[in-house]
């Protein structure tokens, strides 16, 4: 199997020792993203919405960088500061896969990078 790093001018570049994705075979890992802003390295403003709509066109850059897209998500896992901001989040979320969602988790945490709100995970496969 092949083993491969991506890499996004589009997205936010790591800010540590990771990779924006990984495709292995036809499997595409991504690592979190948050509604980081590529051009200003800044959480873009306006709430969870605008986090969610961030991250989430984040994560579409990464996977066209893999060759893939939105529709080869099998699974995502959405990282929420406040489960209060759930609802919000999944209008947004809903958004961007209006044609068989992925599977996914939802799971409350203490705390974010950079105080995001939201950071969402997914991974693709691509036949």
């Amino acid at each position: 199997m092949t083993i491969t790093t991506i890499t996004s001018e589009k997205a936010p570049q790591p800010a540590g020792p990771y990779s924006l994705a990984i495709r292995a075979g036809n499997q595409v890992f991504t690592a979190g993203q948050i509604g980081l802003d590529p051009q200003t390295g800044q959480l873009t403003p306006g709430g969870i919405e605008a986090e969610t709509r961030q991250a989430l066109t984040n994560l579409k850059h990464i996977l066209e960088a893999a060759g893939c897209g939105l529709e080869h998500v099998v699974k995502t896992t959405v990282f929420l500061q406040d489960m209060a901001d759930f609802a919000r989040m999944n209008a947004v979320y809903a958004e961007f896969f209006p044609q068989r969602p992925p599977a996914r988790t939802t799971v409350a945490v203490a705390a974010l990078p950079k105080g995001a709100r939201v950071e969402i995970e997914a991974i693709a496969v691509q036949s």
